[in-house]
């Protein structure tokens, strides 16, 4: 009989809860106003950490009502300023929460709400302001709207600290495209923002600083007058180097760098600069360490790759800076064991991060080995990293797969054949067939891009072809057979003028009829990037100074390629005609 009772226990409860909730948006419609203000400090009790309650008010009509009285001027001040209390603790619910708000016009009612002058009332839209705004489900736009918007909160940012937080917070979170980092240019979020670098409050300070950060991203116009700006006698530069010191919070620390590093890639700093080299590049290597939050670890690895990524002295200093290349390989062990993590909350963290924690060593890699050659020589090939990439180039997600190529795909640039060898021999020429007939397109091209790395200088292509060339050519032969994209048959055709490059490895081709006729016919094809590969293929093939190159002109010119290389040096692609010419010259020579 007990179970029978169950249910309807349990919708008595409901309606309980219901009831109460009813009560309090009830009593918001009594005549008699100081009831009503009575009634919005319950609720405002009533509300804090109860997100079901927060949800039962919103779903029986209590925003609207409390805009309402909010907007009243008959409404004492006292009362105007508890609806902004409660419908900004009704804002720190759920997502659903915020999007119901903002359904009932919250944002431009407490805009409005900022043309009174009293300050606690004040304060109060602004909190609810920015509760809703640094919400991901709220659209930034409506910042913007109202074009008086954006000057009368600069206005306001002077009135105390917390408008001061408040405000800037709301800037640092609605500023996403160049046009929003346009408009708070022109409305002189500079000088409004700097001197809050100072404030006695660390909360002022460091919503300051995010605004400077995200002001300055790929923003040239921004950059460049940062530099210019002093705060209290003081460049702003070395503002941020003494916010990037070890005694101040991490936070602090990396949006400093971030800041530096921003305005050094849009060109306000020099990539030589103290402020750089001393500075911001240790600043965020130390931000990579396992000493710190996963989350750091990731914002401190993206930004240092953002930064170094232009720069060959800056992928060199990186490299040797604090075993950096070790700390990374690091990021690819995580998530620790569940065995090992007792919270199950701090297990969900760690799997939540642990793929941002790969994509950032990734860019890292990237970076890192994408200019020079030294960097790649020594640190990567005693870090076992290249193992690691190869292993991923395994996985089943094909994100990762694309992720460990490409970073191998960087490494195998202009590297010396130490590098190279070592790449073939960890991924092995099986993993590396099975990646040229990968599904993905993405991993495809990534591992021809990988292949056109390694075979490049002359004596790399003949010794990697010497003992993997029958499986490359077999490869080449079925990309070019099967139905692909034209990047995918061009990125081939680039690698068969590589082999064509080689002094052995040419022969390759030149003994393969049927290469020789595929070769051919991309030289006549109708698209003119496979017509310009397939010709340099044949350039490569002919060219006078090498040794046999008079049979291999011999033999190409009776399978009448010269009649197509004529045709060619017709055409209204001028690269083309070119290119067509120089090869026909061999033949004149």
């Amino acid at each position: 009989m007990a179970c029978l009772l169950e249910a309807p226990l349990r919708i008595s409860v409901l309606s309980e809860v219901t009831a109460t909730s009813r009560h309090y948006v009830d009593r918001l419609f009594d005549p008699d106003p100081q009831k009503v203000l009575q009634g919005v400090i319950d609720m405002k009790n009533a509300v804090i950490g109860n997100n079901k309650q927060k949800a039962n008010l919103i779903v029986l009509g209590a925003v609207p009502r409390l805009l309402y009285l909010l907007q009243q001027s008959s409404s004492s001040l006292q009362l105007r300023t508890e609806c902004a209390v409660v419908l900004g603790s009704l804002a720190m619910g759920t997502e659903n929460n915020i999007k119901s708000l903002v359904d009932c016009h919250i944002i431009p009612t407490l805009l409005q709400g900022l043309l009174c002058p009293d300050l606690v009332f004040t304060e109060a839209c602004l909190r609810c302001l920015r509760t809703v705004f640094i919400s991901p489900v709220t659209p930034v736009q409506l910042l913007y709207t109202d074009p008086t918007v954006i000057p009368h909160l600069m206005s306001l940012l002077s009135n105390s600290q917390r408008t001061q937080e408040y405000i800037t917070q709301i800037f640092s979170h609605c500023c996403k495209t160049p046009e929003h980092q346009t408009v708070l240019f022109n409305h002189g979020a500079i000088q409004n923002i700097a001197p809050l670098l100072i404030s006695p409050s660390y909360k002022v300070r460091m919503q300051a600083l995010k605004c400077f950060s995200v002001l300055a991203y790929e923003n040239t116009q921004v950059s460049m007058t940062l530099v210019n700006v002093l705060v209290d006698g003081e460049q702003l530069t070395q503002v941020f180097v003494k916010m990037m010191q070890r005694d101040q919070p991490v936070e602090m620390q990396l949006t400093a760098a971030k800041c530096l590093t921003y305005m050094c890639r849009a060109g306000a700093i020099r990539t030589d600069d103290g402020s750089i080299v001393l500075k911001t590049l240790p600043c965020l290597v130390r931000m990579c360490s396992k000493e710190h939050l996963l989350e750091e670890r990731v914002e401190g690895a993206e930004t240092l790759a953002y930064l170094m990524e232009p720069d060959v002295e800056l992928q060199r200093i990186a490299s040797t800076t604090d075993h950096l290349v070790a700390m990374l390989a690091d990021y690819f062990k995580y998530p620790s064991s569940v065995s090992a993590i007792a919270d199950i909350k701090r297990l969900d963290h760690d799997l939540k991060h642990a793929h941002e924690l790969r994509q950032a060593a990734f860019k890292l890699y990237a970076s890192l080995g994408s200019n020079d050659e030294d960097i790649r020589k020594k640190p990567i090939l005693e870090s076992g990293v290249i193992e690691l990439l190869c292993s991923l180039t395994q996985s089943d997600s094909p994100a990762l797969r694309v992720n460990g190529i490409w970073a191998l795909m960087n490494m195998a640039f202009q590297a010396d054949q130490k590098v190279k060898v070592e790449i073939v021999r960890c991924l092995g020429t099986e993993q590396l067939f099975r990646l040229l007939s990968d599904p993905d397109t993405n991993v495809l091209m990534k591992t021809l891009g990988l292949l056109r790395n390694l075979l490049s200088t002359r004596p790399h292509i003949d010794q990697i072809m010497s003992s993997h060339g029958k499986q490359i050519m077999q490869a080449v032969t079925l990309i070019l057979e099967a139905e692909h994209s034209i990047e995918v048959k061009e990125q081939t055709l680039c690698i068969l003028a590589n082999i064509a490059d080689g002094n052995t490895a040419k022969e390759l081709i030149m003994t393969n009829d049927d290469m020789l006729q595929k070769i051919k016919y991309y030289m006549g094809h109708s698209n003119v990037k496979l017509q310009l590969a397939a010709t340099f293929c044949v350039s490569n093939l002919i060219w006078n100074e090498e040794d046999g190159s008079q049979d291999r002109q011999d033999k190409l010119r009776e399978m009448g390629f010269v009649d197509v290389l004529h045709k060619l040096t017709q055409s209204a692609d001028p690269n083309l005609s070119d290119r067509a010419k120089t090869a026909l010259q061999q033949y004149l020579a």
